[in-house]
């Protein structure tokens, strides 16, 4: 087998189809299909089912795209550590949506200052698709929450710790904690992942059941509901940091109690790890300049009741 065969594997894995990774790889879909043939006769075992259409993997072929994925990474990472390259190139990162928008963008205008030779392919996702991308190589980092599990191999840094917050439209200016979810209607972040369980589990021990309104699966978009009228919301801070302040009555959901944190997941042993650090360096400064208090996004008060 050589390394070609290798990257079309993968690339028939990542893409589901041969034809699909005919594209990807810049063959032709019958030279994918011999590539492939030649690999299984490499190895001696068949790779996939073809009694399905499209032909589908099987756990030969499963096993040997994880050792092709980890023999790529090695290659591609003694390459740059010869060629001296490991501070140029393509970055590959990933990020959650709510950090997507401003933080990370900030924190790679620092980057592209510092390391000009250097270029960033950006990939928004959730936390546990984010952390295999960046176990199978095919992300350098990403940005994720806490509470995902980590594989082994890679290490989770904090870059933020930030509190959830009960949003609501402005009229409601002056309403406790308890008010407003007993008396508005209630928008909930729906989507598998740890803030939307997180979510759910604090309105569980709050003994609360906010009559729901509407659902929906991205942060701008329960955003966006709350600032037409719609209803209350709990978010993170950093998801309205970019909301007309006017347009939205905050305060701390549970006193300021109830935090998130979003760290940097990547492979413990790497060749971009001088590049990685400094990415953190100014993830970190540019957190600390958004700042998460009253002067960036006039937070007001606690608004709790005080038997809550």
């Amino acid at each position: 087998m050589d390394t070609r065969q290798l990257q079309t594997l993968i690339a028939v894995a990542d893409t589901g189809s041969f034809a699909s990774a005919a594209r990807l790889v810049n063959l032709t879909a019958s030279a994918v299909s011999q590539q492939i043939q030649s690999l299984e006769a490499d190895v001696g075992v068949s790779l996939f089912d073809r009694n399905k259409r499209p032909p589908q993997m099987n756990a030969h072929g499963e096993e040997l795209v994880r050792a092709a994925r980890s023999v790529m990474q090695t290659i591609g990472e003694t390459r740059m550590n010869i060629s001296g390259s490991r501070t140029a190139g393509m970055l590959k990162i990933g990020a959650i949506r709510t950090v997507s928008m401003r933080l990370v963008p900030l924190a790679l205008a620092d980057m592209a200052a510092f390391y000009t030779d250097l270029s960033f392919d950006l990939t928004v996702g959730m936390s546990q698709t984010l952390t295999a991308d960046v176990a199978a190589g095919r992300l350098d980092a990403a940005l994720v929450a806490e509470h995902v599990g980590v594989p082994a191999g890679l290490s989770w840094t904090p870059v933020l710790s930030e509190p959830l917050v009960l949003v609501a439209p402005s009229h409601a200016t002056g309403q406790t904690e308890l008010s407003l979810l007993k008396n508005l209607p209630f928008i909930r972040y729906e989507t598998d992942v740890p803030l939307a369980k997180q979510i759910a589990t604090e309105l569980s021990r709050l003994g609360v059941s906010p009559r729901e309104i509407a659902v929906a699966n991205t942060m701008p978009s329960v955003v966006g509901m709350v600032q037409a009228g719609l209803g209350c919301a709990i978010i993170p801070q950093i998801a309205f940091l970019d909301a007309t302040p006017a347009s939205l009555y905050c305060i701390q959901f549970r006193n300021g109690a109830i935090t998130r944190r979003i760290g940097l997941v990547q492979r413990q042993v790497s060749a971009r790890a001088e590049v990685l650090s400094e990415l953190r360096r100014m993830l970190l400064q540019r957190t600390a300049r958004i700042g998460f208090g009253a002067t960036e996004i006039a937070l007001v008060g606690n608004g709790s009741d005080t038997n809550a």
